[in-house]
């Protein structure tokens, strides 16, 4: 037990001290601060006051003399398009439209102007669907039945539990913001700190520095102090993380205000992102551990990686179907197969209510997972951890495993 303890501190103090891990843990609060700051200065720049833009506009279909103010667009009308084509080359307007006699049968309004465009702006249809739209409705309705048309509704949307109460997260692209990011920052922690545990054990082996190791300690001892040693520093990465978001979403929601000022850390995300990520590591550094064990060179040992490296992110490139259907099968089955479920986990808080039994199950299956797979790389350990040459293949694992 004291040779494991040690094992565990010199990983540890080894982890912690590494530039790019004091890089990455302090990354997310310095960016977060410095794009807060940014911000506010950009805010606060002054800048020249705003021509109002004037529209120049051909009515030869008659009755669109009317409703010349829209969004702050001033439309002017003209006789003639020769008229409004010098001034669009004056710079007196910004643009015209014409509305041909055959407007009301075809619908059809020619647009002029000067820029060259990759499409027409959003502003501009809307400004020209508007000055349309109150002139063909005039004296036929009220101004505020006018409105309605252009504008029918500002839906508004509640949430209410099954008691029938109003729910407190109700939902939206806001609840999604924050989990989604948070399962992001745990693939990148889980990954950097198993990463390193690879490289080590690689690293180790290929320079014959795991025999001076086992002279000293059993391979079971040297397994769990790298897996547990690295995995306490990761966890401390993701401590400050959870701890410095709440303080930049307020101060963000303060200064910038908005979308963000909508954000919230759920208590459960804390809860689930710290038990997720201990067992993620766990199971992650474990696999990783037998990645290295039985791989010659560092680079072998990285490749070997991939797959586990693909199969855990590839929630991410069923993204849009787990957003459209957050309780279909195939996102349970994301949600209960060990190698995805942290990541899975984490986007599916902010897209609707797990299941209580999923999660447990969920928890379950990666904790088993830990537990098998540290009695089966273990055995790994033993066998090839001082073996060198070419890198034994599925089968000869498993030969060798029954055997042992």
């Amino acid at each position: 037990m004291n040779k494991t303890i040690l094992i565990i501190r010199h990983e540890f103090k080894r982890m912690v001290t590494r530039k790019l891990f004091i890089i990455l843990t302090l990354a997310f609060p310095l960016l977060g601060l410095l794009a807060i700051g940014l911000s506010q200065v950009f805010s606060n720049i002054s800048r020249p006051a705003t021509e109002e833009k004037a529209f120049g506009y051909i009515d030869e279909a008659g009755g669109f003399g009317s409703f010349t103010e829209q969004e702050g667009v001033s439309l002017i009308p003209f006789d003639t398009q020769d008229s409004a084509t010098q001034a669009l080359i004056r710079g007196e307007i910004t643009e015209y439209f014409v509305i041909p006699e055959d407007y009301l049968t075809t619908g059809v309004v020619f647009r002029y102007t000067l820029a060259r465009e990759l499409e027409i702006p959003d502003r501009t249809q809307r400004v020209i669907n508007d000055f349309l739209v109150s002139n063909l409705l005039k004296e036929k309705i009220t101004p505020q039945i006018i409105n309605r048309v252009k504008a029918p509704m500002q839906l508004v949307t509640t949430r209410l539990t099954p008691t029938g109460e109003i729910a407190t997260e109700q939902g939206g692209p806001e609840a999604f913001v924050v989990p989604y990011f948070f399962s992001l920052l745990l693939m990148l922690s889980i990954f950097f700190s198993a990463g390193y545990l690879l490289e080590g054990l690689s690293e180790e082996k290929e320079n014959r520095i795991m025999e001076i190791l086992l002279s000293s300690v059993s391979p079971t001892q040297l397994l769990a102090g790298k897996v547990l040693g690295l995995g306490a520093s990761g966890l401390i990465q993701i401590l400050v993380w959870l701890v410095s978001a709440p303080l930049l979403l307020r101060i963000a929601s303060a200064t910038i205000g908005g979308l963000i000022s909508s954000l919230q850390i759920p208590t459960s995300l804390v809860i689930l992102g710290v038990v997720y990520f201990v067992l993620g590591y766990l199971l992650f550094a474990i696999l990783l551990a037998g990645a290295g064990a039985i791989s010659p060179t560092v680079r072998e040992g990285q490749q070997l990686s991939t797959i586990f490296t693909l199969v855990a992110a590839s929630p991410f490139w069923f993204l849009p179907f787990i957003i459209e259907n957050p309780g279909h099968t195939i996102v349970k089955a994301f949600t209960v197969f060990p190698l995805t479920a942290p990541v899975t986990v984490m986007a599916r808080l902010g897209l609707a209510d797990i299941a209580l039994w999923e999660l447990s199950l969920s928890i379950a299956l990666l904790a088993v997972s830990v537990a098998g797979g540290l009695l089966v790389i273990a055995k790994v350990f033993r066998i090839y951890l001082l073996m060198y040459g070419k890198r034994p293949g599925l089968g000869e694992v498993i030969r060798s495993l029954k055997n042992a």
